[in-house]
């Protein structure tokens, strides 16, 4: 008996799935656990194996389009089985819709032509009355007038066709012979441009383009809309010295095979600070607060389409070494598409670096369900004065946005000061057996 399949809710976020690859055709022979296709969710595009067997008699979908989900995906079933009932059921089941979507259509073709009679435009008429209308005679404008003069070089069929097109040939700048206007150069002009003196074209006309917007952007935009404007958010800046945090990099990169950055750095250091400052690793939830006593802390990562946070988990408990390989391989995950649920669930606290992009500082909007983000910006070198002498530094300045439903004012001062420490002596966050 034939069987639909549904589009899986691949993700605690998804509402719907766009297909971008199919791997079975109609008529193919489908086994349980076939790659079937490939689903683009909010976050990620992931294989769908199927859990059912038979030849695929129907898509219900096409590639790149988008289907809700638990709407049909595909239909299985026995070769030359009658699938047809299984989709009148389903649209059966949402009458209400279809009688919609019916009167809709018919009154677009009833009313084709006449709304814009109801509104006249002189400039633009449709409807019977034009096209009734004989066609109308040709009037030479004066741009249509001015090709036939002599003066301008132009081979006859770039006459004719200026002519045909109301081309004034003096807005051109022949690529001819001794500047003479061919049809090449007709036929390269557009509507709203001009040639300058100097023979260089500049367009002068209004364009833009129209970019679908993707099942992670959709996600991205319900998120942070849904945490801007719930949690009430306040931010907290510190400068940090990262002098000896510098020299520890250094110093650390040449005994090990990694090359440990400066985000690895930060990143022990904020999951060692939260252990420290459990407030700050918690959770607003209506009716109570969750503080976690796990440390599981968000990377974003910049992906074409907006950002992925994969999750480095038990942070605290994690090597130097561990986390940079760990990040390592999220990251060209998120590039690739590749991540999994199990890599961007359950975050407790989220780090957001644009540092390496020349950033000097910002506010970051709160991953949810966190309480904080913690916003990186560039190290650079500044002069400051110390001990009443004026030196050069590298500092750094981070911005931590806090719930305040949460997390009040001097719980968040607390958690930098000695996130602060920590990078400023990283020997105290190398006695955590951070390598």
């Amino acid at each position: 008996m034939a069987e639909i399949v549904r589009m899986p809710k691949m993700s605690d976020t998804m509402t719907e799935g766009v297909v971008a690859k199919w791997h079975k055709k109609v008529g193919d022979t489908v086994k349980t656990g076939d790659l079937v296709a490939e689903i683009e969710t909010d976050k990620a595009t992931m294989e769908f194996e199927s859990y059912q067997s038979g030849t695929l008699l129907y898509i219900g979908v096409e590639e790149g389009k988008a289907v809700p989900v638990d709407g049909i995906l595909a239909i299985l079933g026995k070769p030359g089985e009658d699938y047809k009932p299984l989709l009148k059921q389903e649209e059966g089941k949402k009458p209400v819709e279809k009688a919609q979507s019916k009167s809709e259509e018919k009154r677009s073709e009833a009313k084709a032509g006449t709304s814009k009679e109801e509104k006249p435009q002189p400039e633009k008429q449709t409807g019977t009355e034009t096209q009734a209308a004989p066609e109308p005679p040709k009037i030479k404008t004066p741009a249509a007038s001015f090709v036939q003069d002599d003066r301008i070089k132009a081979s006859p069929l770039a006459r004719k066709l200026a002519e045909e097109k109301g081309i004034d040939l003096s807005r051109l700048k022949g690529t001819g012979n001794g500047g003479r206007v061919t049809k090449r150069d007709i036929d390269w002009f557009k509507p709203g441009m001009f040639v300058a003196s100097g023979g260089v074209a500049a367009v002068m006309k209004e364009s833009y383009e129209d970019i679908p917007v993707s099942q992670m952007r959709k996600t991205i935009a319900k998120r942070l809309a849904e945490s801007k404007y719930t949690a009430p958010h306040f931010y907290l800046t510190m400068e940090i010295n990262m002098d000896m945090a510098h020299e520890a990099r250094e110093s650390i990169n040449l005994v090990t095979d990694s090359k440990i950055s400066f985000n690895d750095l930060i990143l022990k250091a904020a999951a060692v600070a939260l252990r420290q400052h459990p407030k700050v690793n918690a959770s607003w939830r209506g009716d109570k607060i969750r503080i976690n006593h796990h440390i599981h802390i968000g990377v974003a990562v910049a992906v074409d389409e907006g950002l992925l946070v994969p999750v480095v988990r038990f942070a605290d408990s994690k090597t130097l070494t561990q986390i940079n390989s760990e990040v390592k391989i999220f990251s060209q995950k998120a590039k690739d598409k590749k991540l999994q649920p199990l890599d961007w669930e359950g975050n407790t606290f989220t780090i957001s670096n644009l540092g390496m992009f020349g950033i000097d500082e910002f506010t970051a909007i709160i991953n949810t369900p966190d309480s904080c983000i913690l916003a990186v910006g560039a190290i650079k070198q500044v002069p400051i004065v110390r001990n009443g002498k004026l030196r050069i530094a590298n500092m750094m300045k981070v911005t931590l946005s806090c719930d305040h439903r949460a997390v009040d004012g001097v719980t968040g001062s607390k958690f930098l000061q000695t996130l602060k420490g920590l990078l400023e002596n990283p020997v105290i966050l190398m006695g955590e057996g951070a390598i």
